[in-house]
């Protein structure tokens, strides 16, 4: 390939959020940086993932909050303006149009190039542009921040039936009337209650059971949920064929029965980006793992100059985690550049995604919320710890009862004994998200249980949860 050739000291491929973070560190620290996109700036999380579907589902939240208080549930006379709410998703993705990300990043002093980028050979990329192709050469890193995509199941006729992913089901601009919804994770459960909400009659078509990577008492909590709003969930339900004829859809199960609906949502989860990326000419296998150390520097790479952060590695697939991995390797190439950083990032240093391996906080954002962070109970077990479990109904708490009459929630607490720490934390409720932050800080602060008595809970709020877990441990 000839063209223009440019050489600086890093190369983010990618600019999604998680790429806008390492390159932005990259940059503080005073080094010259290139992002290379070839999609919207600002990546999945912006414009497909978690700013519109939380969007989607928050309209249907605040609604069913105010029908359980008396007072409030008198007023509401009608159900979700479903035009209203699809137009409010739009504005948090400004109509999918990118220009105020691609001004940040201008901003941050950081250069973008538009263009879909392969490496060549150490340090080395190629970028195909509207305007030709471009070769970039990085003098000190060049990190992949690739994301993931999609992953559709080997289902007959299921390719051709043109079934919506999580991408087509946050940018419809109409909802169906009726939903088909297969997978039984955090994608399938929230968008499953946010086009119920919508006025879609639902089927959710579940392999096992709901959120499997959760405690068992989440996936039950959200399965009587998505029930009481209507969406006929089945467990167990697996698809042998799909076809599509005009407006219809019909999925036939491994048990003989259909389904028929106008759309389909595919959310069985998702694979890394790594094929096609040129992972062969630095000695990694093309569409293979990419697995990295705690300052993102990938393996099996000769020199310390590529790096993997994001979806892409497969750490924790999560927005906000591969943010902090991002913050961490962006500083990490810095120091390394600078000569502040030799060998190994250590431990819980600015320069290693520590939390990562053990302290992972998620929110699955529907109603009830599940909000959790470190091991569940199973998980603890398995990595041989010695685990003492303290479980409390979040109902029985003060600050509870004012939230909503009736509120049903639950917590979990795991503690390593050994240690007297919090290992781990669940939390199943009503508005239960702004809850975690607290145990996050808990498990990767590792706070002794005996200190963590001295946090005083106010009352009356849903935190005094932390007080009756205390005390059932028996402090």
């Amino acid at each position: 390939m000839s063209g223009e050739q440019r050489e600086v000291d890093v190369v983010v491929v990618g600019a999604g959020a998680v790429g806008e973070n390492v390159a932005d560190r990259a940059g503080r620290g005073g080094l010259d940086v290139v992002v290379v996109e070839g999609e919207l700036v600002g990546g999945e999380c912006s414009y497909w993932a978690c700013m519109p579907s939380k969007a989607l589902l928050r309209s249907g939240h605040a609604l069913a909050a105010a029908r359980r208080l008396p007072g409030a549930a008198e007023a509401v006379t009608g159900g979700l303006d479903a035009g209203a709410v699809l137009a409010r998703r739009t504005t948090f993705t400004h109509d999918w149009d990118d220009s105020s990300q691609a001004d940040w990043v201008a901003s941050a002093g950081m250069s973008l190039v538009r263009g879909t980028a392969r490496l060549v050979g150490p340090r080395r990329l190629e970028v195909e542009t509207e305007d030709g192709p471009l070769t970039l050469v990085a003098r000190r890193a060049v990190v992949l921040a690739t994301g993931s995509v999609p992953v559709l199941p080997d289902v007959e006729g299921l390719a051709t039936a043109r079934p919506w992913t999580s991408r087509e089901a946050t940018s419809a601009d109409a909802v169906p009337p009726r939903l088909a919804v297969v997978g039984g994770g955090v994608v399938a459960v929230e968008l499953a209650q946010a086009y119920a909400r919508l006025g879609s009659t639902v089927t959710l078509l579940v392999r096992s059971t709901l959120l499997r990577a959760f405690e068992d008492f989440a996936g039950e909590a959200v399965a009587e949920a998505l029930r009481a709003d209507g969406v006929d969930v089945r467990l167990g339900a697996s698809p042998a064929s799909v076809s599509r004829t005009g407006t219809e859809v019909t999925i036939t199960l491994d048990d003989g029965a259909t389904v028929v609906a106008e759309e389909l949502l595919v959310a069985t989860g998702r694979t890394p980006v790594t094929s096609g990326i040129g992972l062969e000419t630095v000695g990694l296998e093309d569409g293979g793992r990419i697995t990295v150390d705690d300052s993102g520097l990938v393996h099996g790479v000769d020199g310390a100059w590529l790096y993997a952060v994001g979806d892409v590695t497969g750490r924790a697939p999560l927005t906000h985690q591969g943010k902090y991995d991002a913050r961490a390797a962006g500083d990490a190439i810095a120091a390394r550049a600078a000569g502040e950083l030799v060998g190994d990032a250590p431990a819980w240093s600015r320069y290693a995604g520590t939390a990562t391996r053990t302290a992972v906080p998620q929110v699955v954002f529907t109603d009830p919320e599940v909000a959790s962070v470190g091991r569940t109970e199973r998980q603890a077990r398995d990595a041989g710890l010695d685990v003492r479990v303290v479980d409390q109904e979040i109902g029985a708490v003060a600050g509870a009862s004012l939230v909503a009459d009736g509120y049903a929630g639950r917590a979990r607490m795991v503690v390593d004994e050994q240690r007297g720490v919090v290992v781990g934390v669940t939390f199943v409720g009503q508005d239960v998200a702004e809850l975690l932050h607290s145990a996050t800080v808990a498990v990767v602060g590792e706070v002794p249980l005996d200190r963590l008595w001295h946090a005083v809970p106010s009352y009356p709020t849903i935190s005094e949860v932390w007080l009756r877990l205390l005390e059932s441990y028996g402090l």
